[in-house]
């Protein structure tokens, strides 16, 4: 079975689908780092079980291979399945005529995607986000619409935050449902949290299925169970580094846990690439082992409670959690993180730094051997953060792949 990615971003919600079996026709995505992270991920599932893997490995650790030549181990078509376009009115008919090459006859089973979120979110450095009352992401779901109208999928995943149901007081979500459901779909919606599905973080997602009406389907219903992993799990066998370190790659600390094997987060390679760390200012590195101290008698820092001689922000009413160390159930992976480590303070005093690109996706549960990819080749810690910031996490996502493979297959879930 096949699938279309709209709002593809990194490929996190494309990356369960395809663990579960599901072969990817095309990948939408507007910014042109995401698209090179997309691109190379198809070259590791290209190649993953060929001689070719070698190019791959020497790629990832910055050996002689580069991204171009990387990209030359994809067949034609493969280099063309990732779409770097908005998706708008401008450019709808632009990307319906390269999908259409790629997927030839083929019918469309399903079409997955999250629409940028940040217009519904209740996350933002000022508490409640500023929304615009005209914001041109709330039109996104039409858009989604007329792919769905054009390819007639037999499933469709819509992914967002919890806020999308209450926009406009229900009135968004209820646009939406009425506008699919003319497009022939049952929709129905879910919030799931990340941690119920193996996820070391607490992540709540709204997961909007819709399947066609003859189809006479149910939405899925998903085997969740408590997260007895945390932090620890996922953090203790990565060497340590200092803030600025920008190592290329590094070897295992320590041998893989049974977190790390069973969630496929370290999958077979010797060695992790993207353990780098953005570099601080002293100040900041004060207030870091203020809230580290803080967080170990169970307190959480507040900006408001920062010592005056100490505070680096005259602002101390909004976004109080400015500052905040990653406890042992990691917080929700924000896209903020692409803009300063604030918000995500590695615990351990020793190495006093904000989060490493590889430990950031490690929450968001993307396996070691996944490469972020920026615009310029050596160029990738800020694009890396933001990608794997606004990311699905794949170990949910996978989940929820199988759940709605079984669901075409058989005409139930379990």
């Amino acid at each position: 079975m096949n699938f279309i990615d709209l709002f593809a971003g990194a490929g996190g919600l494309s990356e369960g689908f395809i663990r579960a079996g599901f072969e990817p026709i095309a990948h939408v995505e507007m910014d042109e780092a995401a698209c090179n992270t997309l691109l190379t991920r198809t070259v590791y599932h290209h190649v993953k079980n060929e001689p070719d893997f070698a190019k791959y490995i020497s790629y990832i650790k910055g050996e002689d291979l580069t991204r171009d030549g990387l990209y030359n181990l994809l067949p034609e078509e493969k280099r063309h399945s990732v779409i770097n376009l908005p998706i708008g009115d401008d450019t709808n008919d632009q990307i319906f005529k390269q999908i259409d090459q790629l997927k030839g006859n083929q019918n469309v089973d399903l079409i997955i995607g999250g629409p940028p979120c940040q217009a519904y979110s209740v996350i933002g450095r000022g508490g409640a986000l500023r929304k615009k009352k005209n914001d041109e992401r709330k039109t996104l779901y039409i858009h989604y619409g007329r792919y769905l109208k054009r390819y007639q999928p037999k499933v469709f995943v819509f992914e967002n935050v919890p806020g999308i149901l209450v926009a406009d007081g229900g009135q968004y979500f209820r646009n939406l449902k009425k506008y699919y459901r003319q497009l022939g779909y049952i929709v129905e919606a879910e919030i799931l949290n990340a941690k119920d599905f193996g996820v070391v973080q607490n992540r709540r997602r709204v997961i909007i299925i819709g399947w066609r009406k003859e189809l006479q389907l149910e939405y899925p219903k998903f085997n969740t169970h408590p997260n007895r992993y945390t932090r620890n799990d996922i953090f203790n066998d990565l060497p340590h580094i200092k803030p600025g370190e920008n190592k290329r790659y590094h070897s295992y600390a320590l041998p893989t846990n049974e977190y790390l094997s069973s969630s496929e987060i370290r999958n077979g390679i010797n060695f992790v690439t993207q353990h780098i760390a953005r570099p601080h200012n002293r100040k900041d590195l004060n207030i870091y082992r203020l809230a580290i101290e803080q967080l170990e008698d169970g307190i959480r820092l507040k900006n408001n409670k920062i010592p005056d001689n100490m505070r680096t922000q005259a602002n101390v009413k909004d976004f109080v959690d400015r500052f905040k160390v990653v406890a042992d159930e990691p917080h929700t992976m924000i896209a903020h993180i692409a803009k300063d480590g604030h918000h995500f303070i590695h615990p351990d005093k020793n190495q006093l730094r904000s989060i490493s690109v590889r430990e950031a996706a490690r929450i968001q549960s993307f396996p070691d051997d996944y490469f972020f990819e920026g615009v310029k080749e050596d160029q990738y810690r800020t694009a890396a953060f933001r990608q794997i910031g606004n990311a699905v996490p794949p170990l949910m996502a996978v989940q929820i792949a199988h759940k709605l493979r079984n669901l075409l297959q058989n005409g139930r879930t379990n």
